[in-house]
């Protein structure tokens, strides 16, 4: 089962242009919006249909929501996939108890300037919760936003590997 929150929802969802959507995203209560995003996921998990494990996928913004999550939902988090996407603050690493999946951008250096610190804060955290694990990959030469095909920035090898090592993440973390 797979649910996609728009984030543009509370403004009249996605307008179909990246530049249109970015404008949008000026527009929106952020507090609210992520708010949402939590009552989403735990909307989904509790669903009488579900089978109680909960993974999320997210890509640029939607990157760093997975990482807030991640922050957010503690243990009702079973897996993250950020492609991406902010890293969470590194006083908020602990909370942090699922496991996760980055994909990072080579060419990228304003999300890439935090990587270090939050794996450091992360690989720190593992002492605590034994079952807590992540993994990294960095995609040399690519643009941020390389698995978006609607843009020249799209890189259909990098993409697809992204997108097999993703599936397997969730396969092994979300039986």
């Amino acid at each position: 089962m797979a649910f996609a929150p728009d984030g543009l929802t509370s403004v009249g969802g996605y307008p179909g242009d990246d530049q249109k959507g970015a404008a949008a995203f000026r527009t929106v209560d952020g507090k609210k919006m992520s708010e949402d995003f939590v009552a989403a996921a735990m909307w989904l998990k509790k669903r009488p249909d579900s089978k109680c494990k909960l993974g999320a996928v997210g890509f640029c913004f939607g990157g760093g929501m997975v990482n807030q999550l991640a922050v957010r939902l503690g243990r009702d988090l079973n897996a993250g996939v950020a492609f991406y996407g902010n890293q969470a603050g590194i006083a908020d690493v602990p909370k942090i108890q699922a496991p996760l999946q980055f994909h990072y951008a080579g060419n990228d250096q304003r999300i890439n300037s935090n990587i270090a610190p939050y794996e450091a804060a992360l690989k720190e955290n593992k002492k605590k919760f034994e079952s807590y694990l992540f993994e990294s990959y960095l995609y040399e030469g690519k643009q941020h936003g390389f698995h978006n095909d609607t843009t020249p920035r799209y890189d259909s090898e990098a993409a697809k590997l992204a997108w097999e090592m993703t599936l397997e993440f969730f396969k092994k973390n979300l039986k």
